[in-house]
């Protein structure tokens, strides 16, 4: 008999996700930090996965704590290790276009190595303006 603890159903994730916010949902999908965010490039966070967030309110980019036996094995290990839960967010009063750039002919899709990328046109605090970067995995 199994007795494990019970695990959350991704429909319960998304809709505690959407009440912890207090936005709609509108897009979500899995991608991988590129470049753009001041925090982010300062310490070296390159590479990072997370959840990508589109939101009523605004852009998420959302990465979870992640200790794999793969990180362990390579370099990248000690500068990720020190990674805490780390949420990116973009209210939409700041987002200046966005855009998802992937290919869409069938033939060049099976032989590219090139995941879809998202940009995001931004200005920052400052009002200074800024390119978020994104490889997007699935869900986009």
């Amino acid at each position: 008999m199994f007795t494990g603890k019970h695990e959350k159903s991704a429909d319960d994730f998304w809709k505690e996700y959407e009440e912890k916010t207090g936005e709609k949902i509108l897009k979500r999908g899995l991608g991988k930090y590129v470049s753009g965010w001041d925090e982010f490039d300062q310490k070296g966070w390159r590479g990072i996965w997370g959840l990508i967030i589109s939101t009523s309110g605004g852009f998420r980019f959302h990465h979870f704590p992640q200790n794999s036996w793969i990180e362990a094995l390579t370099a990248g290990f000690a500068a990720n290790r020190e990674i805490k839960e780390k949420t990116i967010f973009i209210p939409n009063e700041q987002i200046i276009s966005s855009e998802i750039i992937k290919e869409t002919n069938w033939l060049k899709k099976i032989f590219s190595r090139l995941p879809p990328m998202i940009i995001v046109n931004y200005k920052d605090e400052e009002g200074d303006e800024k390119k978020l970067l994104l490889e997007a995995e699935y869900g986009i």
